[in-house]
């Protein structure tokens, strides 16, 4: 037996470790960051490793596609000086961006208009998308992908919310199951944090009590953290071999389910103590709650505003845009997809070129076949809209950056993709925009753009994103089967 003044068990669980013992008392010590690489070193991790932030995975998407002379500069490699202007909002982050061109949708449709085709391709990349019976059916969407890939340890696999409509459908959790979005702000915040308060992780020590319950999982003990289901495992397998084949997977079934739903709660209560821990000792980053409409506002009312007023579109993007920061800060999900910008708006005093301010009628007078037969007043009009969206998103940009996760910001952390349901707002399908902003934990060479063959998959794009959030696929969406199929499903020169 150890005396009082022996040094502390680094390898005991956190419980037992954490204090000190004396005269008949218990005193709990806080965390110290010292501990963390001793610790990871008794689970069999780096320090490095062990400290570092959860990787985030967000999508933000506007509608319209993009003017793609004012998006993408004339070469790849890298940016240049002056960004291209809808992304000039985005120079202050020119380092952490990744432009990516060349990316395309194919594949059939069934049943669909222009603006269903685009959104329900848009990130399932399916090789068929339409309706059967009025139902929509596509493939399983790329957020959807990461989200069971990375879901399993936040309070919410993944989140989708902002202005999207039954044309606009862009995640499906499987073929026929779309995924809705949620457009109030206040619901989102209520999904979000419904019986537990916003609270600054504090990485380090999440860390430790990682490493820690490594050390219990692989201590030999046959009575430690026993579970329901193992206690009785033994009686069962005794049944198993007294019962019929028929019986046999029904308890089999049975236990699945028992240990499935136990394991959620165990993952949930395990949280809520984390949680409780950061609120003693949070994170170094201030914890910024947006401020909501109020309760007894009618949320049609506002959206009604975004559809006719500019000022109020804003602030209903930032106010959305800082529920996505806030949902990452908090590591309340580790993937997220937000759609803003709606087609149906007006943009009175953004656009100030002609007398047209309707969106869907200036994506139609400002696009064609070739740039050059295009509207030009309608074309510079879209370019402003889609320049004003990049303002907004970049607002959201620099808030990331500015969040310390201890010696990483947020925006390290994260693999953010910008980008548009269409390629142009004519139901265009090929060279969508897309810049990826954060270098993804290393895993991506910001700075530059990457040009691609005109219609290489977004699927391959899709691919990379989902590995990187622990997937390991081999394939995602048409990326091998598009008759555009190209460099085997992947994107080379991520890195």
């Amino acid at each position: 037996m150890r005396g009082r003044n022996a040094p502390s068990d680094w390898t005991a669980p956190l419980s037992r470790r954490a204090v000190l013992r004396g005269a008949g008392t218990v005193v709990a010590l806080p965390f110290l960051e010292s501990w963390a690489a001793r610790l990871a070193k008794a689970a069999g991790q780096s320090a490095t490793a062990a400290v570092r932030p959860p990787l985030r995975m967000g999508i933000v998407t506007v509608t319209g596609g993009t003017i793609l002379e004012s998006w993408r500069a004339k070469d790849a490699g890298p940016l240049p000086a002056k960004l291209p202007s809808i992304l000039r909002p985005l120079e202050f982050a020119k380092q952490d961006m990744l432009v990516v061109t060349g990316l395309s949708h194919s594949g059939e449709g069934e049943n669909l208009n222009g603006h269903e085709y685009c959104a329900f391709k848009h990130l399932t990349a399916s090789p068929r998308v339409g309706k059967a019976a009025g139902k929509p059916y596509a493939g399983v969407s790329v957020d959807q992908a990461a989200a069971r890939a990375a879901g399993d340890e936040t309070f919410l696999p993944s989140l989708e919310f902002g202005l999207s409509n039954h044309e606009t459908q862009y995640s499906f959790r499987s073929a026929d199951e779309p995924v809705p979005y949620e457009a109030d702000p206040r619901l989102v915040f209520e999904r979000m944090f419904r019986g537990r308060p916003p609270v600054v992780p504090n990485w380090q020590r999440r860390a430790a009590a990682k490493a820690g319950q490594a050390v219990r999982a692989s201590a030999a003990t046959d009575t430690y953290d026993r579970s329901v289901v193992d206690s009785v495992r033994d009686e069962a397998r005794s049944l198993r071999g007294r019962v019929g084949v028929a019986d046999r997977q029904k308890l089999d079934q049975y236990l699945d389910a028992v240990r499935s739903v136990e394991t959620r709660i165990e993952r949930l209560e395990a949280r809520l103590r984390i949680e409780a821990e950061d609120l003693k000792y949070p994170g170094p980053a201030k914890l910024v709650v947006p401020q909501l409409p109020a309760k007894n506002a009618p949320f049609y009312k506002l959206r009604d505003l975004v559809y006719r007023d500019p000022e109020k579109h804003g602030e209903y993007i930032r106010l959305v845009s800082d529920l996505l920061v806030l949902a990452f800060q908090t590591d309340t999900t580790r993937v997220a997809t937000l759609a803003i910008g709606a087609d149906d708006a007006s943009f009175p005093g953004v656009v100030t070129v002609g007398y047209e301010t309707h969106c869907h009628t200036l994506e139609h007078q400002g696009n064609a076949s070739r740039p050059e037969d295009a509207d030009p007043i309608a074309r510079e009009a879209c370019r402003q809209i889609h320049a004003w969206y990049t303002s907004l998103f970049a607002e959201m940009v620099m808030t990331m950056k500015g969040i310390d996760e201890g010696g990483s910001t947020l925006l390290d952390n994260t693999m953010l993709l910008y980008t548009s349901y269409m390629a142009d707002g004519g139901h265009g399908t090929e060279d969508y925009p897309a810049v990826l902003v954060g270098n993804a934990q290393g895993t991506l060479k910001t700075g530059r753009q990457l040009s691609f063959p005109k219609k290489t998959p977004a699927a391959n794009l899709y691919l990379e994103m989902i590995n990187r959030m622990g997937a390991k696929a081999d394939e995602f969406g048409d990326s091998k089967t598009s008759k555009h199929a190209a460099f085997g499903g992947r994107l080379p020169g991520l890195v």
